[in-house]
């Protein structure tokens, strides 16, 4: 064979072989009509990740040629992985490296149980593990919490964080903010009231619960605080609405009026029987509620309830006899609506 032949079959075969490489690292390998994020769960081995990219490479042997080149079977990340329609497999490989953070978002939960169940949707511990982390004993003890109470350490907000975060360093990053929330200034003006940051923020759940208008919040949080430095019961017609969904078990209900007998449910959270502050927040206040508590109107309302004429809002009342005069006017309209329950 002479020499012009020889590089002749060379060049072809480097051609052949600069083809081959193109295919397996350049063309698209994948199925997706779009982007697509997908999960590998903590312990994960390379074979799991394969079976979870399945559905969405095209052609596995060339990423699984490209995977061992890169030394990835050996370094199977867990997380969150953005894959991107027409990839190759050698952008699988790399997007396979590259852990996505989830912007989690909560709020308006009414309690704990409510809230894993919103944040296992989110990121990968589930429901019992995030309970049982919250609710740890030696994590309770040693920053001031209760079972009932552990609930006010969560601020609805969005965070970012990783999808495979452990329940245990999620808990710990919930705790960072609740501690950079509760500021020097806002811790003053707490302990003016008298009140711890928890016990603010049970309040605030009640405030939150009775008015979504920001501009009266702090007015409601001006008569709950009169009452609580008269000693007179809270009677918050939101604290009977979750004493009986905590009896009933289900939280899903809607209850858009509290009847007379309601008012005698045996329940710590029953406002009308306790005298106090319930024992934990019944749901998840806002920002504004809570600086709503803390910076409250000074005034002497002792009674408020919702106005006919102005929808959303409420009157307000120094004296009972007024008050009988307002209410009795809600109650006539709500009777005109046919409103039993």
């Amino acid at each position: 064979m002479n020499k012009t032949k020889i590089i002749k079959i060379l060049a072809i075969a480097f051609i052949v072989f600069v083809a081959i490489v193109y295919i397996k690292f350049f063309t698209s390998n994948t199925k997706i009509a779009k982007d697509e994020f997908v999960e590998i769960p903590t312990g994960s081995s390379y074979q799991d990740v394969e079976r979870i990219l399945s559905p969405i490479v095209k052609n596995m042997n060339d990423f699984e040629f490209i995977a061992k080149m890169r030394k990835y079977p050996e370094n199977v990340k867990a997380g969150r992985f953005l894959l991107k329609k027409g990839m190759s497999a050698f952008q699988l490989v790399g997007a396979m490296r590259r852990n996505v953070p989830v912007k989690l978002a909560f709020n308006n939960q009414e309690r704990l149980e409510n809230l894993v169940e919103r944040l296992s949707s989110q990121i990968e511990p589930d429901t019992t593990k995030l309970l049982a982390t919250f609710k740890e004993d030696a994590f309770l003890k040693q920053n001031g919490f209760t079972a009932q109470t552990v609930f006010a350490m969560f601020l609805p907000n969005t965070y970012e964080v990783y999808w495979n975060i452990s329940a245990e360093k999620f808990r710990d990053k919930m705790l960072e903010e609740y501690q950079r929330f509760w500021t020097k200034e806002r811790l003053a003006r707490a302990e003016a009231l008298n009140m711890t940051p928890v016990q603010v923020t049970t309040l605030a759940a009640i405030v939150h619960k009775e008015s979504v208008k920001k501009s009266e919040r702090p007015t409601i949080a001006g008569v709950y605080l009169n009452r609580l430095n008269q000693g007179m019961p809270l009677q918050a017609d939101p604290t009977v609405i979750y004493a009986l969904k905590l009896r009933d078990n289900d939280f899903n209900q809607v209850i858009k009026r509290v009847l007379y007998n309601d008012l005698f449910i045996n329940s710590p959270y029953n406002t009308y029987k306790v005298i106090g502050l319930p024992p934990g927040p019944i749901a998840m206040p806002d920002v504004d509620a809570i600086d709503a508590v803390l910076n409250s109107e000074k005034h002497e309302y002792l009674y408020f309830c919702a106005s006919v004429e102005k929808f959303g809002y409420h009157v307000f009342a120094a004296t009972y006899e007024q008050h009988q005069v307002n209410a009795k006017k809600y109650a006539d309209w709500l009777n005109t609506q046919g409103t039993n329950r």
